[in-house]
Protein backbone atom coordinates (compact mmCIF):
# COMPACT_ATOMS: atom_id res chain seq x y z
CA UNK A 1 0.00 0.00 0.00
CA UNK A 2 1.11 3.39 -0.58
CA UNK A 3 1.11 6.48 1.93
CA UNK A 4 1.50 10.09 1.06
CA UNK A 5 2.58 12.53 4.01
CA UNK A 6 0.74 15.17 4.54
CA UNK A 7 1.57 19.07 5.15
CA UNK A 8 2.02 20.43 8.42
CA UNK A 9 -1.57 20.56 10.24
CA UNK A 10 -4.74 19.16 8.03
CA UNK A 11 -8.54 18.67 8.18
CA UNK A 12 -10.00 15.65 8.75
CA UNK A 13 -11.83 15.85 5.33
CA UNK A 14 -8.37 15.09 3.88
CA UNK A 15 -8.17 11.78 5.29
CA UNK A 16 -11.84 10.65 3.83
CA UNK A 17 -11.19 12.15 0.34
CA UNK A 18 -7.44 10.77 0.26
CA UNK A 19 -8.05 7.45 1.38
CA UNK A 20 -11.91 6.26 0.37
CA UNK A 21 -11.28 5.45 -2.82
CA UNK A 22 -7.13 5.03 -3.21
CA UNK A 23 -6.62 2.91 -0.43
CA UNK A 24 -3.11 5.18 0.63
CA UNK A 25 -2.65 5.83 4.04
CA UNK A 26 -1.46 9.31 5.22
CA UNK A 27 1.53 9.92 7.82
CA UNK A 28 1.13 13.94 8.99
CA UNK A 29 4.38 16.20 8.97
CA UNK A 30 4.04 17.28 12.35
CA UNK A 31 5.47 20.82 12.66
CA UNK A 32 5.65 23.14 15.74
CA UNK A 33 4.33 26.44 17.43
CA UNK A 34 7.67 27.76 18.11
CA UNK A 35 8.59 28.39 14.72
CA UNK A 36 4.80 28.84 13.51
CA UNK A 37 3.95 25.51 11.89
CA UNK A 38 6.72 25.96 9.51
CA UNK A 39 7.88 23.36 7.23
CA UNK A 40 11.43 22.35 8.16
CA UNK A 41 14.04 19.52 6.96
CA UNK A 42 13.70 18.00 10.43
CA UNK A 43 9.95 17.11 10.49
CA UNK A 44 10.08 16.01 6.86
CA UNK A 45 12.61 13.22 7.27
CA UNK A 46 11.27 12.51 10.65
CA UNK A 47 7.67 11.71 9.12
CA UNK A 48 9.32 9.61 6.31
CA UNK A 49 11.07 7.88 8.61
CA UNK A 50 8.29 7.06 10.47
CA UNK A 51 6.46 5.73 7.51
CA UNK A 52 9.07 3.51 7.27
CA UNK A 53 8.74 2.37 10.50
CA UNK A 54 5.54 1.66 9.40
CA UNK A 55 6.01 -0.32 6.23
CA UNK A 56 5.02 2.12 3.65
CA UNK A 57 5.95 2.79 0.57
CA UNK A 58 6.03 6.44 0.59
CA UNK A 59 5.01 7.92 -3.01
CA UNK A 60 4.44 11.66 -2.55
CA UNK A 61 4.47 14.57 -0.54
CA UNK A 62 0.60 16.74 -0.07
CA UNK A 63 0.97 20.36 1.08
CA UNK A 64 -2.05 22.74 1.05
CA UNK A 65 -0.67 26.08 0.36
CA UNK A 66 -1.90 28.66 1.63
CA UNK A 67 -2.27 26.49 4.44
CA UNK A 68 -5.77 24.98 6.04
CA UNK A 69 -6.01 25.51 8.78
CA UNK A 70 -2.79 27.97 9.67
CA UNK A 71 -3.69 30.56 7.08
CA UNK A 72 -0.54 31.15 5.92
CA UNK A 73 1.14 31.31 3.04
CA UNK A 74 4.63 28.72 2.59
CA UNK A 75 7.98 31.02 2.18
CA UNK A 76 10.63 30.05 -0.44
CA UNK A 77 12.60 28.37 2.28
CA UNK A 78 10.33 25.30 2.71
CA UNK A 79 9.04 25.30 -0.58
CA UNK A 80 13.21 24.79 -1.14
CA UNK A 81 12.92 22.12 1.54
CA UNK A 82 10.30 20.24 -0.09
CA UNK A 83 11.47 20.36 -3.47
CA UNK A 84 15.38 19.01 -2.12
CA UNK A 85 13.79 16.73 -0.34
CA UNK A 86 11.35 15.23 -2.93
CA UNK A 87 14.31 14.92 -5.37
CA UNK A 88 16.15 12.97 -2.96
CA UNK A 89 13.55 10.37 -1.96
CA UNK A 90 12.58 10.49 -6.06
CA UNK A 91 9.05 10.72 -5.29
CA UNK A 92 6.16 12.94 -6.23
CA UNK A 93 4.81 16.70 -4.66
CA UNK A 94 1.41 17.62 -4.94
CA UNK A 95 0.25 21.13 -3.65
CA UNK A 96 -3.38 21.73 -2.90
CA UNK A 97 -3.60 25.34 -3.62
CA UNK A 98 -6.88 26.08 -3.34
CA UNK A 99 -6.64 29.08 -1.28
CA UNK A 100 -4.29 30.97 -3.20
CA UNK A 101 -6.59 33.67 -4.18
CA UNK A 102 -7.05 34.85 -0.59
CA UNK A 103 -3.64 35.94 -0.05
CA UNK A 104 -4.08 39.47 1.63
CA UNK A 105 -1.13 40.27 2.54
CA UNK A 106 2.52 39.85 1.34
CA UNK A 107 0.32 38.91 -1.99
CA UNK A 108 3.93 37.17 -3.91
CA UNK A 109 2.09 33.82 -3.33
CA UNK A 110 4.57 31.03 -4.95
CA UNK A 111 3.39 28.60 -6.60
CA UNK A 112 4.94 25.06 -5.98
CA UNK A 113 5.46 25.17 -9.97
CA UNK A 114 6.72 28.85 -9.92
CA UNK A 115 9.52 27.19 -7.15
CA UNK A 116 10.13 24.47 -9.28
CA UNK A 117 10.96 26.61 -11.97
CA UNK A 118 13.27 29.39 -10.13
CA UNK A 119 15.70 26.22 -9.78
CA UNK A 120 15.48 25.60 -13.38
CA UNK A 121 14.46 22.27 -12.72
CA UNK A 122 12.24 21.82 -15.82
CA UNK A 123 13.87 19.19 -17.84
CA UNK A 124 14.76 16.94 -14.85
CA UNK A 125 12.40 13.94 -13.68
CA UNK A 126 11.17 15.98 -11.34
CA UNK A 127 9.17 17.79 -13.32
CA UNK A 128 6.55 15.33 -14.25
CA UNK A 129 6.21 14.54 -10.63
CA UNK A 130 4.85 17.96 -9.85
CA UNK A 131 1.33 18.54 -9.79
CA UNK A 132 -0.83 21.04 -8.62
CA UNK A 133 -4.13 20.82 -7.55
CA UNK A 134 -7.16 23.91 -7.67
CA UNK A 135 -10.88 24.67 -7.37
CA UNK A 136 -12.85 27.70 -7.65
CA UNK A 137 -15.09 27.00 -4.80
CA UNK A 138 -13.40 28.81 -2.28
CA UNK A 139 -11.53 32.11 -4.56
CA UNK A 140 -14.87 32.84 -6.25
CA UNK A 141 -17.25 31.31 -3.77
CA UNK A 142 -19.17 28.78 -5.65
CA UNK A 143 -18.82 25.73 -3.58
CA UNK A 144 -21.95 24.31 -5.39
CA UNK A 145 -20.24 23.95 -8.88
CA UNK A 146 -17.85 21.66 -7.66
CA UNK A 147 -15.66 22.38 -10.41
CA UNK A 148 -11.78 21.42 -9.76
CA UNK A 149 -8.83 21.28 -11.89
CA UNK A 150 -5.17 19.50 -11.75
CA UNK A 151 -2.13 20.65 -13.13
CA UNK A 152 0.81 18.61 -13.98
CA UNK A 153 3.17 17.65 -16.88
CA UNK A 154 2.64 14.36 -16.35
CA UNK A 155 1.38 12.86 -19.85
CA UNK A 156 0.14 9.46 -18.20
CA UNK A 157 -1.34 11.33 -14.90
CA UNK A 158 -3.34 13.84 -17.23
CA UNK A 159 -4.71 10.89 -19.76
CA UNK A 160 -6.02 8.82 -16.57
CA UNK A 161 -7.76 12.20 -15.29
CA UNK A 162 -9.49 12.51 -18.21
CA UNK A 163 -10.72 9.13 -18.39
CA UNK A 164 -11.93 9.41 -14.86
CA UNK A 165 -13.45 12.12 -15.53
CA UNK A 166 -16.00 10.82 -17.92
CA UNK A 167 -17.67 9.76 -14.14
CA UNK A 168 -17.97 12.78 -13.04
CA UNK A 169 -18.50 15.74 -16.07
CA UNK A 170 -19.29 19.38 -15.41
CA UNK A 171 -23.03 19.85 -16.35
CA UNK A 172 -22.42 22.41 -19.62
CA UNK A 173 -24.80 24.88 -18.04
CA UNK A 174 -22.32 25.41 -15.60
CA UNK A 175 -19.26 25.33 -17.79
CA UNK A 176 -20.64 27.76 -19.59
CA UNK A 177 -21.55 30.15 -16.89
CA UNK A 178 -17.48 29.51 -15.56
CA UNK A 179 -16.23 30.60 -19.02
CA UNK A 180 -18.62 33.58 -18.83
CA UNK A 181 -16.95 34.41 -15.38
CA UNK A 182 -13.35 33.61 -15.89
CA UNK A 183 -13.14 35.37 -19.37
CA UNK A 184 -14.10 38.89 -18.00
CA UNK A 185 -10.83 39.46 -17.35
CA UNK A 186 -11.89 43.34 -15.78
CA UNK A 187 -14.71 41.57 -13.23
CA UNK A 188 -12.42 38.55 -12.43
CA UNK A 189 -9.56 41.13 -11.39
CA UNK A 190 -12.01 43.10 -9.48
CA UNK A 191 -14.07 40.27 -7.89
CA UNK A 192 -10.35 39.01 -6.48
CA UNK A 193 -9.34 42.33 -5.25
CA UNK A 194 -12.34 42.73 -3.38
CA UNK A 195 -12.59 39.79 -1.80
CA UNK A 196 -9.05 39.92 -0.72
CA UNK A 197 -9.79 43.36 0.76
CA UNK A 198 -13.13 41.84 2.56
CA UNK A 199 -11.22 38.22 3.94
CA UNK A 200 -8.49 40.58 5.16
CA UNK A 201 -11.51 43.05 6.70
CA UNK A 202 -13.24 40.00 8.61
CA UNK A 203 -9.64 38.62 9.54
CA UNK A 204 -8.84 41.72 11.90
CA UNK A 205 -12.44 42.03 13.05
CA UNK A 206 -11.15 38.34 14.91
CA UNK A 207 -8.09 39.02 16.05
CA UNK A 208 -9.12 42.39 17.33
CA UNK A 209 -12.23 40.53 19.37
CA UNK A 210 -10.37 37.80 20.01
CA UNK A 211 -6.76 40.41 21.21
CA UNK A 212 -9.48 42.01 23.51
CA UNK A 213 -10.09 39.00 25.24
CA UNK A 214 -6.04 38.17 25.44
CA UNK A 215 -6.60 35.45 22.94
CA UNK A 216 -4.13 35.83 20.49
CA UNK A 217 -4.27 34.24 16.86
CA UNK A 218 -1.01 32.77 14.21
CA UNK A 219 -0.26 35.70 12.26
CA UNK A 220 -1.55 34.31 8.71
CA UNK A 221 -2.19 36.42 5.69
CA UNK A 222 -4.48 34.12 3.33
CA UNK A 223 -7.67 31.85 4.06
CA UNK A 224 -11.02 32.03 5.56
CA UNK A 225 -10.31 31.17 9.04
CA UNK A 226 -7.61 31.52 11.59
CA UNK A 227 -5.43 29.56 14.37
CA UNK A 228 -6.44 30.80 17.45
CA UNK A 229 -4.13 29.51 20.47
CA UNK A 230 -6.61 28.79 23.46
CA UNK A 231 -3.73 26.68 25.35
CA UNK A 232 -4.42 28.91 28.39
CA UNK A 233 -8.03 27.91 28.74
CA UNK A 234 -7.29 24.01 29.08
CA UNK A 235 -7.21 22.70 32.29
CA UNK A 236 -4.89 20.01 31.32
CA UNK A 237 -2.02 20.11 28.83
CA UNK A 238 -3.86 17.31 27.08
CA UNK A 239 -6.17 16.39 24.71
CA UNK A 240 -8.85 15.25 26.73
CA UNK A 241 -8.89 18.97 28.05
CA UNK A 242 -8.93 20.30 24.54
CA UNK A 243 -12.05 18.61 23.44
CA UNK A 244 -13.48 19.12 27.08
CA UNK A 245 -13.46 22.86 25.87
CA UNK A 246 -14.68 22.49 22.79
CA UNK A 247 -17.49 21.31 24.33
CA UNK A 248 -18.37 23.59 26.24
CA UNK A 249 -17.86 26.08 23.97
CA UNK A 250 -19.93 24.50 22.05
CA UNK A 251 -22.89 24.13 24.62
CA UNK A 252 -21.85 27.51 26.69
CA UNK A 253 -20.86 30.06 23.79
CA UNK A 254 -23.37 28.63 21.12
CA UNK A 255 -20.20 28.25 18.55
CA UNK A 256 -18.78 25.23 17.09
CA UNK A 257 -14.89 25.91 16.38
CA UNK A 258 -12.77 22.82 15.28
CA UNK A 259 -9.99 21.99 18.06
CA UNK A 260 -6.64 21.21 16.92
CA UNK A 261 -7.12 17.34 16.90
CA UNK A 262 -9.52 17.10 14.04
CA UNK A 263 -7.04 19.08 12.19
CA UNK A 264 -3.32 16.68 13.93
CA UNK A 265 -2.17 19.33 15.52
CA UNK A 266 0.55 17.84 17.70
CA UNK A 267 -0.57 20.08 20.72
CA UNK A 268 -3.43 20.79 22.39
CA UNK A 269 -5.22 24.18 22.52
CA UNK A 270 -5.12 25.35 19.27
CA UNK A 271 -8.59 25.65 17.55
CA UNK A 272 -9.30 26.63 13.92
CA UNK A 273 -12.12 29.36 13.84
CA UNK A 274 -13.99 30.38 10.53
CA UNK A 275 -14.46 33.95 9.91
CA UNK A 276 -15.72 34.03 5.73
CA UNK A 277 -19.36 32.33 5.83
CA UNK A 278 -21.53 34.77 7.82
CA UNK A 279 -22.41 38.54 8.16
CA UNK A 280 -20.36 41.30 9.69
CA UNK A 281 -23.00 41.84 11.78
CA UNK A 282 -22.91 37.71 12.85
CA UNK A 283 -19.13 37.82 13.60
CA UNK A 284 -19.66 40.67 16.00
CA UNK A 285 -22.26 38.50 17.84
CA UNK A 286 -19.94 35.46 17.91
CA UNK A 287 -17.02 37.72 18.75
CA UNK A 288 -19.20 39.20 21.65
CA UNK A 289 -19.72 35.63 22.70
CA UNK A 290 -16.60 34.71 22.80
CA UNK A 291 -15.32 37.45 24.99
CA UNK A 292 -18.03 36.31 27.31
CA UNK A 293 -17.34 32.77 27.53
CA UNK A 294 -13.40 33.39 28.12
CA UNK A 295 -13.98 36.38 31.07
CA UNK A 296 -16.12 33.25 32.48
CA UNK A 297 -13.33 31.10 32.03
CA UNK A 298 -10.96 33.45 33.71
CA UNK A 299 -12.99 34.37 36.17
CA UNK A 300 -13.43 30.82 37.25
CA UNK A 301 -9.81 29.67 37.47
Amino acid sequence: MSSRQRHRIYIELYIFTTKWRTGVELVPIHCLSSNGFKVTKFALEEAYQQAKKLSLNVKGVLITNPSNPLGTTMSHVELDELITFTVAKKIHLISDEIFSGTVFENLSFISIIEAVTDRKLEKTDLWSRVHIVYSLSKDFGIPGFRVGMIYSNNERLVSTATKMSSYGLISSQTQYLQSKLLSGKEFREKYLEENRNRVKERREMMVVGLGEAGISCLKGNAGLFCWVDLRNLLSSNTFTAEMELWKKILHEAGLNISPGASCHCSEPGWFRICFANMSQETLKVSMERMKAFISKQYYCM
